[in-house]
């Protein structure tokens, strides 16, 4: 970022952490108490790699080329075959540990030697340790020859030493969650994981997992604590999940299903991310609820309204024809799938969805108050018909939730005129407006809000930002945020987009959080430089 591109950063920091109670409206307009809030969605890595824990890339050897152009469910992993060990390694579905997890490895020992034969994997960019504290491994493990073969786990340095190893053994049988505690001796940015058979046998492995116990509170499956902690920092009053683009996806057979992102981990079904990777779903949308409780901010969970992205299919041009929609016929089970959402949040656990959130270990209801329906989407008939479906049963089942609508990707325009005349048509209480413009757009545009009928529906920004790094698109955005108070009658709920970006592998050049294996920025301490390639802070450590 260029020099003193932090200014945003701080300015959006004050205004999430000023208490609603201090807040005091221009003309006496009231201020929403949940004004300000975050958007998160897994681009730039935000999610696997970011702000999920799991230190394992590819665990479950689920990826592929249509996740990214050359992956393959090896990808990220290396086979090993150490003293002079003789062995092979294959990538086996026939009978997998689950039908959502369908790949796993079949490991061959034909002579251990000295060593034996195994995987590698080197993690996000390197597996980031610190001295003396604990990493939870575990795998999944089937014995397919008559005698038990012994495991040697171990964490090791780029130059290959040991750190710290620990044995196991997979036993005759079925599938088995074999688990163990690491301990480094000492701290490495870059370290790997090695799991090797020292004995004769064939054993299929799934499901390789490292962990910090170090997550944020301590969850099990929880999050990176200092990134979760600097996204608590900003007290946001609300969070949105899982995304924009990422919720309605890209086609039909890639629309956010968020049933799919719950219960054990081996039964969650990752697919390719919109984005160009991988998504595991260990970020499910019960973490994503438990994350809202534990920093104090309201869920905002959004689903497809019945369609995927219009740029379906690479058609990256708004007005194109990629746009899909969900069968009418089966447009009766994807809205029970919307109302199951709501169930699973709210429901006593005397529900089936209400039972399945108590077994994840939350008998009490998250207290779910806001939903929002579709993002960005083209304002075709096929679209409203659907909205219109999902907005009725939410209505007719749900009063109590606000439901938010859609307005189309920009600040005018067909989509924005359509979308607005379709709300008021059905009374939707409130639409999520998107704009990313240029900082003369925003300075120009300050007083938007100024002229907007107070009796129709309110305003979500759930996507805004100016487009570069700047002191002049700080300014700009800082500035913009002063009018979005001043009308907080009109504009309830807003949110800076993106907010997460892991350095090298971001694919939005405008975002608020910069990170890597080993540093968050910024932080009210944070500092600039010119020559920096991201807003500079003093770090926060998860591994150094």
């Amino acid at each position: 970022m260029k020099k003193f591109s932090c200014v945003f950063a701080l300015a959006a920091t004050a205004a999430l952490a000023t208490p609603a109670a201090a807040q005091t409206a221009a003309a006496g307009k009231p201020i929403s108490p949940d004004l300000f809030g975050i958007f998160f969605e897994d681009i730039n890595y935000a999610a696997d790699g970011g702000l999920y824990a799991e230190l394992v890339q590819n665990r479950s050897f689920e990826y592929a080329p249509g996740d990214h152009e050359g992956w393959n469910p090896l990808t990220s992993w290396e086979f090993l075959r150490e003293g002079f060990a003789t062995a092979s390694l294959s990538v086996e579905s026939a009978t997998p540990l689950h039908a959502n997890n369908p790949h796993y490895v079949q490991l061959r020992v034909e002579t251990p030697f000295q060593k034996g034969a195994g995987l590698k994997n080197t993690g996000f960019d390197g597996i980031p340790l610190k001295a003396g504290e604990k990493y939870d491994f575990s795998v999944w493990a089937r014995l397919k020859s008559p005698a038990a073969v012994p495991l040697l786990v171990q964490l090791r340095d780029p130059k290959g030493t040991v750190l710290t190893e620990t044995p196991l053994s997979a036993q005759a049988g079925e599938w088995q969650q074999l688990r163990a505690t690491l301990t480094p001796r000492t701290t490495e940015a870059a370290a790997s994981l090695v799991v090797l058979a020292t004995g004769k046998g064939v054993v299929d492995l799934d499901m390789l997992s490292l962990f910090p116990q170090k997550t944020f509170r301590n969850r099990p499956n929880g999050l990176r604590a200092d990134l979760a902690q600097a996204i608590a920092d900003l007290h946001p009053k609300f969070v949105r999940f899982p995304g924009g683009c990422l919720a309605h996806g890209d086609g039909l057979d890639n629309l956010y299903d968020w049933k799919k992102t719950v219960g054990p981990l081996e039964q969650r079904k990752g697919q390719r991310n919109i984005w160009n990777y991988h998504q595991t779903a260990g970020l499910g949308y019960f973490e994503y609820f438990q994350f809202c409780e534990d920093i104090g901010a309201k869920p905002l969970p959004v689903v497809a309204a019945g369609v995927s992205c219009q740029n379906s299919g690479g058609t990256w041009k708004i007005g194109g024809t990629g746009q899909q929609c969900v069968p009418l016929a089966d447009m009766q089970a994807y809205t029970q799938d919307v109302l199951d959402l709501v169930e699973y949040a709210n429901g006593p656990i005397s529900s089936p969805w209400g039972a399945k959130r108590a077994a994840a270990g939350h008998p009490k209801p998250f207290g779910l108050t806001y939903v929002g329906i579709g993002n960005e989407d083209k304002q075709t008939p096929e679209f409203r018909e659907r909205f219109k479906m999902l907005y009725d049963a939410m209505r007719r089942q749900h009063p109590e939730i606000t439901v938010i609508g859609t307005v189309g990707p920009g600040p005018k325009g067909e989509d924005y005129d359509q979308g607005w005349a379709f709300a008021n048509q059905l009374n939707v209480p409130m639409v999520d407006e998107h704009y990313y413009e240029t900082p003369r757009w925003f300075m120009s545009n300050n007083q938007r809000y100024d002229g907007y009928d107070r009796s129709k529906a309110k305003v979500y920004v759930g996507e805004y930002a100016s487009w570069g790094n700047t002191l002049y698109h700080a300014l700009a955005e800082a500035a913009y945020m002063t009018a979005l108070e001043r009308n907080g009658d009109v504009v309830q709920l807003a949110s800076y987009a993106p907010l997460l970006a892991k350095e090298g592998h971001t694919q939005w050049k405008t975002d608020l959080i910069y990170f890597t294996n080993t540093t968050v920025a910024p932080r009210s301490t944070t500092t600039c430089s010119s020559s920096s390639a991201r807003i500079k802070a003093t770090p926060t450590t998860p591994g150094l």
